[in-house]
């Protein structure tokens, strides 16, 4: 469990630096980012920056927090919020590791609250 709080406060530190080295940091050389349901995946640690860069917050722009509902292996399932001035999310994302700790698959779901 202490390797994925470090790896959460890895993102949410990218999220809120936008420095490439930050977010490339997290995921391994060869993984896959799937930003949305159904859209196509970010392949590669290369274009997984690009893309973030393109779709980034400003730093401080919102709050997360979350909560794990599994964790297995190199496999983990957490639950989340994204809170914005106006607007929330809740997140459910499933985040499978490499051996050094390194994201190779990262997949999210989102549903925005009503307003």
């Amino acid at each position: 469990m202490g390797e994925l709080s470090a790896w959460i406060d890895g993102y949410v530190r990218a999220w809120n630096s936008n420095d490439p080295k930050d977010i490339g940091v997290l995921f391994a050389e060869e993984a896959s980012y799937f930003p949305e349901p159904y859209g196509q995946p970010w392949r590669g640690r290369a274009q997984i920056v690009e893309n973030w860069l393109e779709r980034k917050d400003e730093p401080g722009e919102a709050t997360f927090t979350w909560s794990p509902v599994a964790v297995t292996g190199d496999i983990a399932v957490i639950q989340g919020a994204t809170v914005y001035p106006d607007q929330v999310f809740s997140n459910l994302w499933v985040i499978r590791f490499d051996g050094e700790g390194r994201c190779v698959e990262f997949t999210e779901w989102w549903m925005e609250h009503p307003r």
